[in-house]
């Protein structure tokens, strides 16, 4: 994993609706990076459903939300429609973004793991957790910005 204060890596993605996402697109904000290994299951869809439903209070701070898995961009545009995601999941099938981040230990790993960055406005990590309860993660998250 990435500590706090580590520049974060750069990456160039596809999100579930094709399009290229890169983190330099995301300076001057607050990014919430959030790795999830599969779309469509249960406490990922929780989390991601916990995400959205608070989008709005993320927003209000500045704070835009990106999930990641490395699901192909059909499950996860299935996984966003299904939910109604309003923010963007990159679709790193070839796992560059996993691996930069530590939520892969290696090309052949699948899923990834369940991982969540705090980027800051300058691109330096300012929050890291690995082991988070799905269901309250994005309430608590939100509590520590």
């Amino acid at each position: 994993m990435l500590e706090i204060g580590d520049i974060a890596p750069d990456f160039t993605a596809k999100d579930h609706n094709g399009r290229i996402v890169k983190l330099s697109d995301y300076r001057g904000k607050t990014l919430v990076l959030w790795f999830y290994p599969r779309a469509s299951t249960g406490g990922w869809t929780a989390e991601g459903i916990g995400f959205q439903e608070r989008i709005q209070d993320y927003k209000a701070k500045d704070v835009e939300i990106l999930g990641a898995s490395t699901d192909s961009i059909e499950a996860n545009a299935k996984f966003a429609s299904d939910q109604g995601f309003s923010y963007p999941l990159l679709c790193d099938t070839e796992r560059e973004v996993c691996l930069a981040y530590g939520a892969c230990k290696s090309s052949s790993d699948s899923p990834a793991k369940r991982i969540t960055y705090v980027i800051d406005p300058d691109g330096k990590i300012l929050q890291a957790h690995e082991t988070v309860d799905a269901r309250k993660h994005p309430e608590t998250l939100l509590d520590s910005l």
